[in-house]
């Protein structure tokens, strides 16, 4: 789990507006279960409607200049293209937008996810014993994802161009295609029985996108990072290599600013691996 912001006031704003977006929204925040994102940039916490069904709200916080677009519309955007992928996206039930001091706040409900995420961290500290159904059940759902049409863009062309030379030495593998991914698929965003959650950042991205970044976030855990091979064969192929040289470089980079250092021998590993298979 993150941490609260770093400044008080912040944090004392950030859980004024999600009271205030709970009492727009109709719904009753619920003591206790909390949950900051990174950076502190948003607040969730579990509520109940007037009728008493359980729901989860969040609140996504921005300069008010910069509270559009991608990340902003991704739930909204999700609901509607998406639907609730046979169950496993949570649907979202309201949404209440709100502005002060040049901030903006976005508040998210949804239908509450009673199972607990399968880690507090989106890297994987401990094997996983999953059963094999939910291994289907995920690639059954990310394959649907993948087929689903959009116009948004998860990763862009030209920080692939960049990020790859720059943090894998070597030039961006040609992307013979691109495929709707989640584009934050991690242990914290999963659940069992099956729910993917946050869905902000999601749209087009290299094909094989999802499974490398679930790959990565498990390389700490060998059995696992196994069972997530064997659940999406395509890693390792041609088709998936700059689907996998991107998610490595991405994550080299949050290294290379502090973040994710548990992930760096490993993700040096890989990198190596993925320069051996270039062309």
């Amino acid at each position: 789990m993150y941490s609260p912001p770093s400044d008080p006031a912040v944090e004392q704003r950030m859980r004024a507006h999600l009271h205030r977006a709970a009492k727009a929204l109709t719904v009753t925040v619920q003591e206790g279960g909390e949950f900051w994102g990174w950076a502190g940039r948003t607040l969730g916490a579990p509520a109940r409607t007037a009728a008493g069904t359980a729901a989860w709200l969040r609140l996504a916080a921005a300069p008010e200049d910069k509270a559009t677009g991608k990340l902003w519309e991704g739930a909204w955007e999700a609901q509607h293209a998406l639907g609730s992928l046979d169950g496993h996206r949570p649907a979202l039930i309201g949404l209440h937008d709100a502005t002060e001091d040049g901030t903006a706040y976005r508040a998210e409900l949804s239908v509450r996810v009673d199972e607990p995420v399968l880690s507090t961290d989106p890297i994987l500290q401990q094997d996983l014993d999953l059963p094999g159904q939910w291994w289907t059940d995920l690639a059954h759902t990310l394959q649907k994802l993948a087929a689903a049409p959009t116009d948004r863009t998860a990763v862009r062309t030209q920080y692939i161009q960049r990020a790859i030379p720059q943090f894998l030495g070597i030039p961006a593998p040609e992307t013979p295609c691109w495929n709707t991914a989640h584009a934050d698929l991690h242990w914290a965003n999963l659940t069992t029985p099956l729910r993917i959650l946050d869905w902000e950042g999601w749209g087009a991205a290299p094909a094989g996108f999802d499974a490398a970044m679930l790959y990565a976030y498990t390389l700490r855990c060998p059995a696992t990072a196994t069972r997530v091979r064997t659940a999406f064969p395509t890693l390792g192929s041609p088709e998936a290599l700059a689907a996998e040289a991107t998610v490595c470089a991405m994550l080299l980079q949050t290294v290379d600013r502090g973040d994710n250092l548990a992930l760096e021998d490993p993700l040096r590993m890989w990198a190596q691996e993925i320069r051996r298979r270039c062309p």
